[in-house]
């Protein structure tokens, strides 16, 4: 891809019409206009093309970071672009009392791809989740009553911002300050099967779980937990949840991550990189449950619109194909062994863990809680990667990521590194 000089199409700043006057578009424009919950990065990108991104001043950054694992095939990739704008001529919004034929494709090769039988569209990974936990609810309502209706997650997951998700989530800084929150939910240690069987029961409707923990710290499940929770479900008649909303669509070398293990889930919900960069989520389920969301019971104004679906179909042909998986884990390799030399130089990495491109490093204890000082040095490198809490750096990039592109991230990553402790020893 021919990376064009972003100077020939912004200036320094950007410049917005209010209908009164002409102001400058810059990042304190954010703290007049926006609710606080965010704070981000002084600096304001204003253009992508594959692996980099551009700011309003032209400096150039690699980005490790794909929008929280969400650009699986990179800044404007050409064929997602051709996608869109041919459907943009076409079709934009229906709602769901019609449907439409990019969602019906759409569906039609996932369920051929994976698992499932049917699938639930709708607009983000949280609204995916919270699809699931509601099928699960009702499912065990219709077949076995209203008295199993209790949930098990597992400490430090996630799965979204939505008081039922925050609730499931085994995060509780989510969850303070909007109590009451949703009851029967209860949380076990991840990786910990002994924690589980002391928490199931017949009560029990759904165990939920990331098969690799990503907020909380890039975190895989082992096989053999994984193949213990779905026997304890199997046990309980307890339906078993698969979050991949980060694992999903190529990130850790699978289309998804329940494919290593050899575990089934009977609901699998998915979102961020199947939209490639365009909003878009999906519930995927088994025959077996799915009848329990009958007509009425649920629904999302926005999901299955025709341009997320248009451009997510284009995303699942391109990332499920054994060329792009097999990339994945090959660039898995370059990642490690760039990792292991910066730990031989540096000495701050207690663990690299994590799969394909889903890579989480722990910093040894010296440096908990401090996280964030790596990312803020990375960005005046010109490097964007993420953290998982503040004891770990995480990387998510394009699954298509230019090999050059990561050893050059590295070498700022390691200069990054520099400045901080330069900065701890001054």
């Amino acid at each position: 891809m021919t990376i064009k000089d972003p100077a020939l199409f912004y200036g320094p700043a950007r410049e917005v019409d209010t209908g009164m006057t002409t102001e400058k578009v810059t990042r304190a424009l954010f703290d007049e206009v926006m609710v606080p919950n965010y704070n981000p990065q002084q600096m304001v990108p204003v253009r992508g093309e594959g692996s980099r991104v551009w700011d309003q001043d032209n400096n150039e950054y690699i980005d490790f970071a794909g929008g929280i694992a969400v650009n699986a095939l990179g800044h404007c990739h050409p064929e997602l672009v051709s996608v869109l704008k041919e459907q943009a001529d076409q079709l934009w919004h229906l709602s769901n009392v019609f449907t439409n034929e990019p969602a019906l494709r759409l569906a039609k090769k996932l369920t051929d791809a994976t698992f499932a039988d049917k699938v639930f569209f709708c607009n983000s990974g949280a609204e995916a989740n919270e699809a699931a936990f509601k099928l699960a609810r009702k499912y065990s309502y219709d077949n076995f009553g209203p008295e199993k209706n209790e949930i098990i997650s597992f400490k430090q997951g996630f799965h979204g911002r939505t008081l039922f998700t925050v609730s499931v989530g085994g995060q509780p800084k989510y969850r303070e300050g909007f109590e009451p929150a949703p009851e029967a939910i209860t949380h076990a240690e991840f990786n910990n099967l002994d924690s589980l069987k002391a928490l199931i029961s017949d009560k029990t409707c759904a165990v939920v779980l990331e098969p690799t923990q990503g907020e909380g710290g890039v975190l895989p499940g082992t096989e053999a937990f994984l193949k213990g929770v779905r026997e304890l479900c199997d046990q309980h008649n307890a339906l078993l949840v698969f979050d991949e909303v980060q694992t999903g669509v190529g990130r850790t070398g699978y289309l998804y991550a329940y494919m290593a293990s050899g575990v089934i889930p009977d609901v699998l919900t998915t979102a961020k990189s199947l939209g490639g960069g365009f909003p878009i989520g999906a519930m995927l389920c088994s025959d077996k449950v799915a009848p329990s969301l009958g007509f009425g019971t649920h629904g999302s104004t926005y999901g299955g619109n025709p341009l997320a679906c248009a451009v997510a179909e284009k995303v699942l042909d391109i990332i499920n194909q054994p060329e792009v998986l097999e990339g994945v884990n090959a660039k898995n390799a370059i990642f490690v062994e760039e990792l292991n030399k910066l730990n031989e130089r540096f000495g701050i990495f207690k663990e690299v863990r994590g799969s394909g491109l889903l890579i989480g490093t722990e910093l040894i204890e010296q440096w908990h809680g401090k996280a964030g000082e790596f990312l803020a040095a990375a960005r005046e490198q010109g490097l964007m990667m993420l953290v998982a809490g503040p004891n770990v750096i995480r990387f998510a990039p394009s699954l298509i990521i230019p090999d050059e592109d990561i050893r050059t991230g590295m070498a700022k990553l390691g200069a990054a590194i520099a400045q901080v402790l330069e900065n701890a020893e001054g």
